[in-house]
């Protein structure tokens, strides 16, 4: 059985105050929480201060990228060990918005991969097809080409713990969501693809969906077998609406 996850990403969001405000208040609204696993994402200045506010509580902390390098001349990057020695668990690795902003590739994503992996930190690897993608019918050529090429490589044991998000980008911080049923169509595809290349690790990979969800949708969403949680961006941003997705009625 497959805990679900939900996953805030407060992207460039938050001066280190506010971020631990959002943390301090999120911490009381979920603290009864047991059957789902909570994460936030918050900038790189604010994770040391917010590992702080959390430390000992049922919700854990994440980074929203790293390098795959371990230390040297590389100004502006940020090491696995040191996301790791910030008090991260989890590390958010090709979103769409580094892949269109900031020239990621499958190839760099997959060496980040690896490089969380070797950290002791677990990835949540993101995939997903642009609106032309969509509507040209090559999503699941699309959705395969980044799944095979950004988790080339890894072991029995990287590949169950790895986390997948589903993320179709014509949906990301636009108020459009994919219906229930065309998620759960990629979803089931991702787990179909996932079990010819790693096999038993098909039925433990999480596949989070991603792309406006909110208190509204979330239910709907997370009734599709496939479905197993989300990465939140703008609702994740205020413990209030984070915590009624953490909370989602089943």
């Amino acid at each position: 059985m497959r805990k679900p996850l939900m996953a805030g990403n407060w992207k460039m969001n938050k001066t280190v105050s506010e971020a631990v405000s959002v943390a301090s208040a999120l911490k009381t609204a979920v603290s009864d929480v047991k059957d789902v696993e909570i994460l936030i994402c918050p900038t790189y200045t604010a994770l040391f201060a917010v590992s702080n506010e959390i430390k000992e509580t049922n919700i854990n902390l994440g980074a929203q990228n790293l390098f795959w390098e371990p230390k040297g001349a590389f100004t502006g990057e940020i090491s696995p060990a040191m996301v790791k020695d910030s008090g991260c668990s989890h590390v958010i690795i090709g979103h769409s918005e580094r892949r269109q902003y900031f020239g990621e590739t499958d190839e760099t994503v997959n060496k980040r991969v690896k490089a969380a992996f070797a950290a002791g930190l677990i990835p949540i690897v993101c995939v997903g097809e642009t609106l032309k993608e969509r509507e040209d019918n090559v999503t699941f050529k699309v959705i395969e080409t980044q799944i095979k090429g950004g988790l080339a490589g890894l072991t029995e044991s990287e590949s169950s713990s790895a986390v997948i998000a589903y993320e179709p980008v014509w949906a990301i911080g636009t108020g459009k969501t994919a219906s229930p049923e065309q998620a759960q169509e990629v979803h089931a595809f991702i787990r179909k693809l996932y079990s010819e290349t790693y096999k038993d690790a098909a039925d433990k990979v999480r596949i989070l969906y991603g792309g406006s969800v909110n208190p509204a949708n979330v239910s709907e969403l997370m009734k599709q077998p496939d479905i197993d949680g989300g990465l939140v961006g703008g609702a994740s941003l205020e413990a209030e609406s984070f915590a009624k997705l953490v909370k989602y009625s089943k």
